[in-house]
């Protein structure tokens, strides 16, 4: 199976299936996918879309990020939720080389299990019901809001860790792309350092982190996100099959 699918207008989606668990399945394809802003989405674009008989959309933004950029094509034929996770802005004039954007990276992603709880939740819960699927989950660039949001749903189905970083740094296939379309709509706007780019020892730092603040990451779902029992089962019958099977 193909993890990327092909866009002409965006160019962080892809597949989140494949990946093993710890009980010996695997993540099912053409469940759960991940991607950049769907707003920009038109055009033969929207037929690719369409062919993936998408029925939920899971939207991080901000609601002025939705007005400003737009929002998927076509919702009337979908559920689309949108459900911004993130709280406190960014104030990227604090970053520092010293510091280093794995580190920054995963000081923000902190803030967002702060501040997000309660749209973290919701987003769980709609993916762990089965007729929700196929569920797109996506923000602006599809790697911080997106990237943390996919982190705490595959570590809820016993995807080891190791590839739960593989997946949010294949961003980085993106994100020559995604500058170079972003440039030509913001031809004078400054970027940071770590604009666009996804390094691996963000999501290693913000995992080891975040365990170290409560326990583990399953125990921040359950204490912090109250994701039941029941949704993480439902959420793992729905997402997971035996690996002879998970290529459907």
């Amino acid at each position: 199976m193909l993890r990327h699918i092909e866009f002409l207008n965006i160019y962080n989606f892809r597949d989140v299936g494949g990946y093993a668990a710890k009980d010996g399945r695997a993540v099912r394809w053409k469940r759960l996918y991940r991607a950049d802003s769907l707003g920009w989405l038109t055009g033969a674009d929207i037929e690719t879309f369409r062919a993936l008989s998408v029925r939920t959309v899971i939207d991080l933004r901000h609601p002025e990020e939705v007005a400003n950029s737009g929002r998927v094509p076509e919702t009337d034929e979908l559920d689309y939720l949108n459900l911004p996770i993130e709280g406190r802005r960014w104030d990227v004039t604090a970053y520092n080389d010293t510091l280093g954007v794995g580190r920054y990276l995963a000081d923000r992603y902190l803030e967002v299990t702060e501040d997000g709880v309660d749209n973290l939740r919701e987003a769980i819960e709609t993916i762990a019901r089965a007729d929700s699927a196929p569920v797109v989950i996506h923000c602006a660039a599809g790697k911080d809001r997106t990237g943390l949001l996919t982190a705490l749903v595959l570590t809820l189905v016993g995807v080891a860790e190791e590839d739960i970083v593989a997946d949010y740094a294949l961003t980085g296939l993106a994100t020559e792309r995604f500058i170079i379309s972003w440039q030509k709509r913001h031809p004078t706007a400054a970027r940071w350092p770590g604009f666009g780019v996804a390094p691996a020892e963000a999501m290693r730092f913000f995992l080891a982190d975040l365990a170290d603040r409560h326990g583990s990451v399953d125990d921040y779902c359950a204490d912090v996100l109250r994701i039941d029992s029941r949704t993480v089962e439902a959420l793992r019958d729905h997402l997971l099959a035996p690996t002879d099977q998970h290529t459907d």
